[in-house]
C-alpha cells in the first residue's frame, strides 16, 4: 500500500488529480478531501495503465554540479533508457543508460570500444541513499511511481497531504501538493497525471539534502529494447573503466 511504505522507502508519494479542489476556496496547506483522498489513492495505478511516459529527473549532488537523466520509460515492464549528463557547466559529461529495477547498462564508456562491447552492465546497488550511486537512486525513484493495484483512500485522510495551490509547469497546468516529509508533487489539471514529483535526498555525510526533481511528459504506452547480450560486457570484467565514469 502506498500510504504504509511512503515513510520507510521515501520514494513512494501520494498524489491526487487536478481538478479535485473545485469552485470553493482553498488555502495553503488545507488537508485534502475525501474526493482527493480517492484519486490519490489510485493515481500511481493510473501511471501504470497508461504505460509509460517521458521523463527528466534532476539532482543537484554538488556545487554548480547536476546529475539529469532524460529520457522515457516502460512502467508496465519496469524498463527505461536516458541521456545521463552529470557534471558542471564548464565540465558536462554524457553517457546513454538502459536500467531496470535490478540492472544498469551504460553505454558511450570511453575504451569500452577498443574491448569489443558496447555496453557495461552491472547491478543496481542496494542499501541506504547515501551510501548507493545517485544514478542508482535515480532510477530506483523513477520505477517506484508505478503501482499495480490503488491504494485506500482512507489511507490519505488527517495523514499530512496538503493542498498547495496551484503552478504551471512547462506551460502545463498543475494543482500542487505537499506530502509528509517535505516532498511536493503536481498533478495536471486538465489529464489528471502525474506532472513533476519532488523529494528531498540526503546528498551524503555532512553534505546536507538535494531536491530530486522528477518531471513527466507524453504518458502513453511504451516499448523499449534493452541492449542485446553479444554487446554487453559485465562491468565487473572492466572496474576501471566503470570507475572513470563515476557513475
Amino acid at each position: 500500500m502506498l500510504s504504509r511504505l511512503l515513510p520507510a522507502t521515501a520514494l513512494m508519494l501520494a498524489l491526487v488529480t487536478g481538478c479535485a479542489d473545485g469552485g470553493d476556496r482553498r488555502d495553503a496547506g488545507d488537508a485534502v478531501t475525501e474526493d482527493e483522498a480517492a484519486l490519490l489513492a489510485g493515481l500511481l495505478h493510473r501511471n501504470h495503465e497508461e504505460g509509460g511516459a517521458n521523463f527528466v529527473v534532476t539532482a543537484p549532488y554538488g556545487p554548480g554540479a547536476v546529475l539529469t537523466l532524460t529520457g522515457e520509460v516502460d512502467f508496465r515492464d519496469g524498463v527505461g533508457r536516458a541521456q545521463v549528463v552529470s557534471g558542471a557547466d564548464d565540465g558536462k559529461v554524457v553517457h546513454s543508460v538502459f536500467f531496470t529495477r535490478d540492472d544498469l547498462w551504460f553505454g558511450d564508456v570511453p575504451g569500452l570500444e577498443e574491448v569489443g562491447p558496447a555496453y557495461l552492465r552491472r547491478p543496481v546497488a542496494a542499501g541506504d541513499e547515501p551510501t548507493r550511486p545517485l544514478v542508482d537512486v535515480l532510477v530506483t525513484i523513477l520505477l517506484g511511481l508505478s503501482a499495480d493495484h490503488a491504494d485506500e483512500p482512507a489511507a490519505f485522510l488527517d495523514a499530512g497531504y496538503t493542498w498547495q495551490g496551484r503552478r504551471s509547469i512547462d506551460g502545463r497546468p498543475t494543482a500542487l501538493f505537499g506530502l509528509p516529509g517535505d516532498r511536493t508533487v503536481a498533478v495536471s489539471s486538465v489529464h489528471d497525471v502525474l506532472v513533476q514529483f519532488t523529494t528531498p535526498l540526503p546528498a551524503g555525510p555532512d553534505a546536507g539534502v538535494m531536491d530530486v526533481t522528477t518531471t513527466l511528459a507524453e504518458h502513453g504506452p511504451r516499448s523499449l529494447d534493452l541492449p542485446a547480450d553479444a554487446a554487453t560486457a559485465p562491468a565487473a570484467e572492466h572496474p576501471e573503466l566503470l570507475a572513470a565514469l563515476g557513475l
